[in-house]
């Protein structure tokens, strides 16, 4: 009821200054115990046996997606509504103001949201210095999301890439190759086989020798579209695994309008996000694990918008799910209510396991 009334009054105001005024505030709580006391007594968590994906051991299944936190300022503060994981970013190696304004548009009859962001951000410098303010973070695992400069032609795009990995690995728990992001033009070509290939190539040779320089193993996840194809999956599968990544991030927004056409902001440019993404997700999600026959562990992403909808996703495969449009719809309850359903289920499954010897 709180928060239906507080979406009411920020749905007023334009939707970037909105999510600022809300980061701005979950910042704030982050770096005041109290207030993030407070947060975490109003939407408890309980524990879990939590999840092992890419050698690292996840709290719960729920994280926060990457676009929520561009420069690595509110994650502590967010972190705090029972989040396992947060992934910060994208980020990119200099500061770049991103595309014109405005570039974010709310659906709300559809429940969805359209962003041309561009990665717009401050830049690598100073990210890690925002990261650095947090010294401990307790089990809380933190992913940096990396994207490349919109200048930087796609055939130089591995060493922007490569500069990221340097400056972050030592502070995230992991990283994410972001090469799907539909606001950046040409990114998207980079997930096609005979440029993934090369890249992913090289961004390996830069995990095994930082894997040698810091004593420990960071994992590389790369973010893929759902706009793929069935052959442009397979190839960028296939590219993912052969190149040892540790994991796959399904998905990014879709160029689709499929569900929104009759949206006075159908023809707004940008990816659509939210409820209108759902089916497509979750449909991408099949296919990718079946492509991958359990090689390397899935975060499934997109239109997950209730418990339900994640409890689908990890039982149709997926590891951990992540949500961004479902917090702003449906409120920061939500992590909070999927981790409840996540074990509430498991205590059927085990109870019923029990049941008949």
């Amino acid at each position: 009821m709180i928060y239906r009334l507080a979406r009411s009054l920020l749905f007023r105001i334009n939707p970037e200054l909105a999510h600022g005024v809300v980061a701005g505030l979950m910042a704030r709580s982050g770096g005041f115990s109290p207030i993030r006391a407070a947060v975490k007594e109003a939407f408890p968590v309980p524990e879990s046996q939590g999840v092992d994906a890419f050698g690292l051991h996840f709290p719960n299944p729920v994280g926060l997606a990457a676009g929520w936190d561009k420069e690595g300022e509110a994650w502590w503060g967010v972190s705090a509504l029972g989040f396992g994981h947060v992934e910060i970013g994208t980020v990119t190696p200099k500061p770049q103001p991103g595309n014109p304004k405005p570039r974010v548009f709310r659906l709300p009859e559809h429940r969805s949201l359209i962003n041309r962001m561009g990665f717009p951000g401050s830049g690598a410098e100073v990210v890690a210095r925002n990261i650095a303010r947090v010294p401990d973070r307790g089990n809380l695992i933190l992913g940096v999301n990396i994207g490349k400069q919109k200048t930087t032609p796609l055939e130089d795009a591995a060493e922007d890439y490569c500069v990221l990995m340097e400056k972050f690995a030592p502070m995230a728990d992991y990283l994410a190759v972001n090469i799907s992001s539909p606001n950046t033009p040409g990114l998207r070509k980079l997930q096609h086989q005979e440029s993934l290939r090369p890249l992913l190539g090289r961004v390996a040779e830069q995990k095994d020798r930082l894997q040698q320089e810091l004593g420990r193993r960071v994992p590389l996840l790369v973010k893929v579209a759902p706009d793929l194809d069935d052959e442009g999956i397979r190839g960028a599968v296939d590219a993912i695994v052969e190149a040892g990544m540790d994991g796959l991030i399904a998905t990014n927004t879709t160029i689709g309008r499929k569900g929104v056409e009759d949206s006075p902001l159908a023809d707004e440019t940008g990816g659509l996000s939210g409820e209108a993404l759902r089916d497509l997700s979750m449909d991408f999600l099949g296919k990718v694990l079946g492509y991958l026959g359990g090689a390397i562990p899935v975060i499934s992403v997109g239109g997950i918008m209730t418990a339900d909808d994640a409890l689908a996703r990890l039982d149709a495969g997926a590891a951990l799910v992540q949500l961004f449009t479902g917090l702003i719809y449906s409120g920061p309850g939500l992590p909070s209510a999927i981790v409840k359903s996540v074990i509430q289920g498991a205590e059927k499954l085990t109870g019923s396991s029990n049941d008949g010897g």
